[in-house]
């Protein structure tokens, strides 16, 4: 921040009992944003933004964030004060993390009052989300349903694969309720739809496989994964190895449960599975789109952006199987350029549709998911003590390509932080900037 905004009045700092109700307005900030989903960057970007808001120089004001605690210091010049806020629930609520930002903004333009800003972040707080916990069930399994197509699955498929994912996802709201251990409870609602996506091969399809890779992808961790890596690479170490261990349980918690119901089943081996969907781009394109809505509902994105986030599916799924039908490029390059393109263009969407960037890249990018890279490395895991000396090139094929198409993916993604961050930043700091110096000349 400039120097400008470093010359706020100290005096706004001498009453105690006023700088303890602004750390705690700050910590209330920086918890909703964390429990949301967000990335440390914009957590600490909004907590300083509020920090403006409120008078406080910014050299007087100093945040450390980890995965499961936030710390406030403010130092007074005549004495520090520090608070804490620890963080329990990590879940995904887009609109929280748009309403913050907002807010944040208005609060500066508007001139508000501290009780102001406390109602209106209350109001976020104690917000209903959009959709009730059956539709979001429903949505949930039409995502995955819309993954089995995207697969290469027939229509028999995308019906049953929806039907399993809504169970599994039914499963997981009501091991929640019970106080499960989350770990536990991916595991369980991963085994329950890999089992009742088992009995597929008893109906009349030609696609028996794809219900069993789709039907638990609801639980993939895309937000957690990504946020890792926007954490790493703005240079919040602690906060992105926590994240990225965390997305690293959640797989290995969604993969105990697969497996054991592939074992408890006795499913073989599908590796000859072609990575590339038979279906046409225009089926593709439907899927693609009902995937990202899907994934947008159980993310809480507000009604009016699901239209901007199912547009933003179709790209990045049209340009990776254009690149890969067309252009014979390796699903990991091609992913990572559509994934590329939305960020890109997401920029641009913010001042259009007034949403964060993150808010309209990652539901969009979702259903690049390669699922089928992820399900033969399953099988090649769980067979790895019957394989020759051939096969394991096939494990090591498959575990590289896994890895590399989701790391293109979350990459993909930081795009815009990796090269505008520092572009952006300049453009938010002159903004606030500018009001701060319109409030002073009002005052």
């Amino acid at each position: 921040m400039t120097d400008y905004l470093e010359q706020n009045n100290l005096k706004n700092l001498k009453n105690d009992d006023e700088v303890e109700r602004k750390i705690q307005l700050i910590l209330r900030v920086g918890k909703v944003l964390m429990e949301s989903g967000a990335d440390t960057n914009r957590i600490v970007r909004n907590m300083k933004r509020v920090g403006v808001f409120m008078k406080i120089p910014e050299r007087r004001l100093q945040i450390h964030i980890t995965f499961t605690t936030i710390m406030v210091n403010i130092n007074t010049g005549d004495k520090s004060i520090t608070n804490f806020q620890k963080c329990y629930r990590h879940g995904v609520d887009m609109t929280a993390i748009s309403g913050i930002s907002k807010l944040s903004w208005r609060a500066i333009e508007q001139d508000y009052s501290l009780n102001e800003f406390e109602k209106e972040l209350r109001f976020i707080c104690l917000r209903r989300r959009y959709y009730k916990k059956p539709l979001v069930m429903i949505s949930a399994g039409l995502a995955c349903g819309g993954f089995s197509l995207l697969f290469g699955g027939d229509l028999l498929a995308f019906v049953y694969t929806s039907i399993c994912a809504m169970i599994g996802y039914w499963t997981r709201m009501k091991c929640n309720l019970l106080n499960f251990n989350s770990y536990a409870s991916i595991a369980i609602s991963a085994f329950v739809a890999t089992i009742c996506a088992y009995f597929i091969h008893f109906l009349p399809t030609q696609t028996p496989w794809h219900p069993l890779i789709a039907c638990s992808l609801f639980i993939v961790p895309g937000i957690p994964l990504i946020n890792a890596i926007d954490d790493l690479v703005d240079n919040f170490i602690t906060a992105g190895m926590t994240r990225a261990m965390n997305t690293l349980l959640m797989i290995g918690s969604m993969t105990f449960g697969i497996a054991f119901a592939i074992k408890l089943c006795h499913v073989q081996d599908f590796i000859s599975l072609s990575i590339i969907s038979s279906n046409s781009f225009l089926v593709c394109a439907i899927a693609s789109a009902v995937a990202a809505i899907g994934f947008a509902t159980i993310f809480n994105m507000p009604p009016r952006l699901l239209i901007v986030v199912a547009c933003g599916a179709v790209i990045s799924v049209g340009v990776r199987n254009f690149l890969m039908l067309k252009c014979d490029y390796s699903q990991a390059t091609a992913s990572l350029i559509g994934a590329v393109i939305v960020s890109l263009l997401s920029l641009k969407a913010v001042h259009i549709v007034h949403a964060p960037s993150h808010v309209l890249t990652i539901p969009s990018v979702i259903p690049l998911i390669p699922g089928v890279f992820m399900y033969r490395l399953l099988f090649s895991i769980i067979n790895l003590e019957n394989v020759n000396n051939m096969s394991y090139h096939h494990v090591l094929n498959n575990g590289v390509n896994t890895t590399l198409i989701l790391l293109a993916i979350a990459v993909g993604v930081a795009i815009p932080n990796i090269f505008f961050r520092n572009y952006i930043n300049k453009l938010k700091e002159d903004k606030l900037i500018f009001l701060v110096k319109a409030k002073s000349k009002k005052a």
